[in-house]
């Protein structure tokens, strides 16, 4: 495919929303041409494209803007056939969507209040730390009698939610390794230390118009 064929990614390493969005990407074999940009930051030619000004957005070669992850993972998806590594159509039951729509909502709640606290007026980190474990607590049931959140190899679900666990992971790491669920800790373990993760993290300088063109993945 040549480089005027190729989607435009507009993305940031860290942010677990780009994550999830580049780990799509892979899984579905989709070549990119990626601009790392710095929040702070914004380059114009993505807010013209996308004004909400938050990553990731990916610009179809037809000009499309798809500037929400959740669609970006279902279309890197779709545009696979359903045995690809996300399989959307296996694992997107209505279970599973609801577990990402509450770790999209009530759980990323809780987990900035707990790891951003003084950002929000108020907020008492260790009480928003608790009822996010709550929700942790719901997929220590699940992995109670499965290996992953949708059967027994990492799917569309796991890389859709664990970006965000690894956030919750962060402020304490100590306490979270030993927190009763053991087995959110190990699958979180078994998600960071893969290919895939490892991959998808891989460092990019911040783009601006005058750079050079950089490919996502690199080496293709």
């Amino acid at each position: 495919m040549s480089e005027t064929e190729l989607p435009i990614l507009y993305s940031f390493r860290r942010c677990p929303y780009a994550m999830r969005a580049r780990m799509a990407l892979l899984c579905a074999g989709i070549r990119v041409k990626l601009r790392e940009v710095r929040l702070k930051e914004k380059p114009l030619e993505m807010l013209e494209i996308s004004p909400k000004g938050s990553v990731p957005v990916l610009q179809l070669p037809d000009g499309q803007v798809i500037d929400e992850s959740l669609e970006i993972m279902i279309f890197a998806a779709d545009t696979c056939d359903s045995q690809n590594e996300l399989d959307v159509h296996r694992c997107f039951s209505e279970d599973h969507f609801n577990l990402i729509r509450d770790n999209d909502s009530m759980f990323v709640h809780h987990l900035n209040r707990y790891k951003y606290a003084s950002w929000h007026d108020g907020a008492d980190p260790m009480e928003h730390r608790d009822s996010a474990q709550m929700y942790l607590q719901g997929l220590e049931n699940i992995l109670m009698s499965q290996p992953y959140l949708a059967g027994d190899r990492m799917g569309f679900v796991d890389v859709a939610i664990a970006p965000f666990v690894r956030q919750f992971s962060m402020p304490e790491p100590k306490w979270f390794v030993e927190m009763p669920q053991q087995r959110v800790v190990a699958w979180l373990n078994d998600f960071v230390t893969s290919e895939l993760f490892a991959t998808a993290m891989v460092k990019y300088d911040q783009w601006t118009p005058d750079s050079p063109v950089e490919y996502f993945p690199k080496d293709q």
